[in-house]
């Protein structure tokens, strides 16, 4: 989990899921990071990254970004490079949305859906959404700079029954 003076710095996370079955509609799910002030680090997000973007200050970028969960390998990546952000920020909360664009669906109608957090090779969480089967989006990590500024992580799996845009908006709730 990272030097324990000086914590985490660069954390890879990973989204993979298998196609929809032949003739449905496409599952489109989409990773998402919330960031926060630390004046308000239970409010709304900052700023949000999600769906083939990056931060204004380019901490954490979305690397890969698939609409169908079609090819070998990850679907979704995004890099949070924590080390560099700003001593403005103090949480950012990593998550899931599905994309509910001709009905809506929720994580257990979605095929092997896995996410896994990583830093340096080293996994620190695997989340497949067995406890949040019925939500249609899925808050499942936190990242928080500690009083030493030092940044640590804490899983935390909450499922909302939200649209992809409300979601980003409520996913740091406590």
């Amino acid at each position: 989990m990272g030097n324990a003076n000086k914590g985490l710095s660069k954390v890879e996370v990973m989204l993979r899921w298998d196609p929809s079955p032949l003739g449905a509609p496409d599952h489109d799910l989409d990773l998402i990071a919330g960031v926060f002030a630390a004046d308000a680090p239970h409010g709304e997000p900052v700023y949000v990254v999600h769906f083939d973007s990056r931060s204004p200050d380019g901490t954490i970028t979305l690397n890969r970004d698939s609409r169908t969960g079609q090819g070998l390998g990850t679907d979704e990546e995004m890099t949070l490079e924590l080390d560099r952000l700003s001593d403005a920020y103090t949480r950012v909360v990593v998550g899931v949305a599905i994309q509910q664009g001709d009905g809506e669906r929720t994580f257990g109608e979605v095929a092997d859906p896995e996410v896994r957090i990583v830093e340096d090779h080293d996994e620190l969480a695997r989340f497949d959404f067995a406890e949040v089967p019925d939500a249609k989006g899925a808050a499942l990590a936190e990242f928080f700079r500690e009083r030493a500024g030092a940044w640590s992580f804490r899983p935390d799996v909450r499922g909302f029954d939200a649209d992809p845009q409300t979601f980003a908006r409520r996913m740091g709730e406590a």
